[in-house]
């Protein structure tokens, strides 16, 4: 008889010794009909995250395994973050079992999307990192948008094998998962969610019938996304959580945006044109011109230009500069985890500063 235990909100191991190590639980919790690690009832009860140390490899070896196994994958990435989520290490991991890319949170797009575009600039973007995806689907794993779609095709391409959902941490894996348990079973919370990375820390299987199951896999972490360096609170302040609104800048060279102060944009050389913001409508944007940037951000860094808070202070890297000269127009230049800036008429250079570690990178306008 296997008398080992394991957590139903995040899928490790349960320990009643040490309560500073990973899966720790009181004995009393044993007894209860849901058994929750220490870590994850502190999230589901009072939001609390505890900090856990996972290197990356140990999640790549556990969700490697995927590749020896057959069934259906669906790569769930994040819309409002797509060069941060989409994992162009994915051939790697699940060998020759087909992909659904489920493009989550499209509901944080504005209205104006083009969704058949969308979908093809999406399909192009994961056959330049090597994907090949059976289809792809935009949803809302909170509304609950296109998952009927969603699921009659997912029903249909597993053949009645198991699906495996693979994503990086933050990427709305559990909320996703919860939906479709709900839709089968009326269960309203079958694993734990948060805003915290890296939530879910081993394998949950949730079964789909008496052969198959529904595979809920850690997140891999993407050390290039601000969730890894901010605190909880400018997390979620950073987080959309209703439909971005796009901010339009009309900008002549030798000005700057500061978004937070967690990254800087300044306007080198071209003509007076308009650039749109796509960022958490909760993240101040503020218009300076570049002769006052450095000033302003040694003197309010933390106050006018927050967040970040102290916290995020304690832990944000130094921000480091890099300079993209943009020929063509509707080029979106993207901070993963915290936005982008779409460039309309182009020919202009611009300097990003960003956190070290967190790389911008340029992208054709989906728009």
């Amino acid at each position: 008889m296997n008398d080992t235990l394991y957590c139903g909100g995040c899928g490790v191991k349960i320990q009643t010794e040490n309560e500073n190590a990973l899966g720790y639980a009181p004995k009393s919790a044993l007894k209860h009909e849901e058994l929750l690690c220490k870590r994850c009832f502190q999230m589901r009860h009072y939001n609390k995250n505890t900090a856990v140390s996972l290197e990356d490899d140990e999640f790549l070896k556990m969700i490697g395994s995927i590749r020896n196994t057959d069934g259906l994958i669906i790569h769930l990435i994040d819309l409002f973050d797509v060069n941060g989520t989409l994992l162009s290490s994915l051939p790697r991991l699940v060998g020759d079992n087909p992909v659904l890319l489920v493009a989550n949170k499209v509901d944080l797009l504005p209205k104006s999307s083009n969704h058949h575009k969308l979908k093809n600039w999406l399909f192009h973007l994961a056959k330049e990192a090597g994907i090949k995806v059976v289809d792809v689907f935009l949803i809302s794993a909170k509304s609950g948008t296109n998952f009927n779609q969603l699921q009659i095709e997912m029903d249909k391409q597993r053949k009645g094998k198991d699906i495996y959902v693979v994503g990086v941490t933050n990427v709305g894996k559990s909320t996703f998962i919860n939906h479709i348990v709900h839709n089968a079973t009326g269960i309203k919370q079958a694993i734990t969610t948060s805003y915290y990375p890296g939530t879910t820390l081993g394998f949950i299987e949730i079964p789909l019938d008496d052969q198959s199951a529904l595979v809920d896999t850690p997140g891999v972490i993407n050390e290039e996304q601000m969730a890894h360096y901010v605190s909880d609170a400018d997390l979620k302040l950073i987080t959309p959580t209703s439909e971005v609104k796009a901010r339009n800048y009309q900008l002549d060279n030798g000005q700057t945006l500061y978004f937070g102060g967690l990254a800087r944009f300044d306007f080198i050389r071209g003509e007076k044109q308009p650039f749109v913001c796509y960022f958490s409508n909760r993240l101040h944007i503020h218009r300076t011109k570049l002769e006052n940037a450095d000033e302003l951000y040694d003197n309010h860094l933390g106050k006018l230009l927050s967040p970040p808070d102290e916290e995020t202070l304690k832990v944000l890297p130094t921000l480091t500069k890099s300079t993209f000269k943009i020929e063509e127009g509707y080029t979106d230049i993207v901070l993963p985890g915290l936005g982008w800036i779409t460039v309309i008429d182009g020919d202009v250079t611009v300097e990003v500063h960003s956190p070290k570690g967190i790389a911008p990178s340029i992208r054709r306008s989906f728009q």
